[in-house]
């Protein structure tokens, strides 16, 4: 039946291998794969500890792992007392106005300032992490570090500089931190794109998550080969247009996901038709215009495709097919 996700085993593995092997302890972000299958896999691996973006995801994971960061500017929710009586918990935080939220918990929790360095989304440029080191230290939180997501590096050629950007950003930042006496503060980074290029003298933990699969983006980036692809979809062509040389499968958006920078090429790629696109996508249709000069598949035929970004594919499935024959829950599904 298609559409469904595969994962295939082998690739998986190597591609957990490889960036375990970096200099720079690794925090992988499970969000990505939302699965404790491959978490176990990342932790025996030498993984020190998993990051999450909810605390929905938190609470998965903490069946499979006793220390947790959630790499959030977090609101204090109710249910975040019990999650950190249960593990060694950290959290994200930007404001002193999330900060008195998380002072108010009753239970053990470390706090790691967010800032920007040069993606501009949540996080605190470098010239205010004073004023909220010190803010936060008033009203008794534990302190532990800083961290930055350098997603800036998702863009062609921006993966060096984003890195530099990391590096500067987390030496002012521990410098900040160290004058408070915060000793050996964590200091955490990475994406997957600049991870291999995070700077082992400053940065103290990567947190990259779309490795363990890599996808479409990341073969137009150039941080992975066809070879290191581990997530493919298996699609059915159901409709085809040879006066447009393009056909339609049953892998739209609803499978696919919708996720595009204006500088990809496509929706996906097909495995095995390197200058296929899928161009457009609406919930159960997706297009694909094939190369000139080749014969276009027939109507009933399987492809399997590559997703332009990996992390929403799993948030739109319960489960996935892993080339051994079993099956994974994506037990993390839905915790937004």
């Amino acid at each position: 039946m298609t559409p469904v996700v595969r994962v295939d085993l082998d690739r998986l593995h190597a591609n957990i291998s490889a960036m375990a092997a970096g200099p720079i302890p690794l925090r992988p972000h499970v969000k990505t794969h939302k699965i404790p299958e491959i978490a176990r896999l990342q932790l025996a691996a030498g993984a020190t500890g998993l990051t999450v973006a909810t605390l929905g995801e938190a609470e998965i994971f903490a069946e499979v792992c006793d220390d947790l960061f959630i790499a959030y500017p977090v609101w204090a929710d109710r249910r975040l007392p019990d999650l950190a009586r249960r593990v060694r918990l950290t959290v994200g935080c930007d404001s002193l106005t999330a900060g008195r939220a998380l002072a108010r918990i009753d239970a053990p929790l470390s706090v790691l300032i967010e800032i920007d360095s040069g993606h501009h989304r949540s996080g605190v440029p470098v010239d205010a992490v004073a004023d909220l080191a010190r803010g936060l230290l008033s009203l008794g939180l534990d302190l532990r570090g800083a961290f930055t997501f350098p997603g800036h590096s998702y863009a062609p050629g921006q993966m060096a500089a984003a890195a530099a950007d990391e590096s500067a950003a987390l030496v002012a930042a521990g410098e900040v931190l160290r004058s408070f006496g915060v000793t050996d503060p964590v200091l955490s980074g990475g994406s997957t794109p600049s991870a291999r290029l995070s700077d082992p003298a400053v940065v103290t933990e990567v947190r990259p998550g779309v490795y363990v699969f890599n996808d479409a983006q990341q073969l137009e980036l150039g941080t992975c080969g066809w070879e290191d692809i581990a997530l493919s979809i298996r699609t059915r062509v159901v409709s085809r247009r040879d006066d447009l040389h393009q056909l339609i499968v049953d892998a739209g958006s609803k499978i696919l996901g919708s996720d595009r920078p204006a500088w990809a090429t496509g929706f996906g790629r097909v495995m095995a038709v390197p200058e296929a696109r899928i161009t457009a996508v609406s919930e159960h249709h997706g297009t694909i215009v094939w190369p000139e000069g080749e014969a276009l598949p027939s109507i009933g035929v399987e492809l399997d495709v590559v997703p332009n970004h990996v992390c929403p594919v799993l948030n739109l499935v319960d489960e996935v097919e892993v080339s051994d024959g079993s099956r994974w829950a994506v037990a993390a599904r839905g915790m937004n």
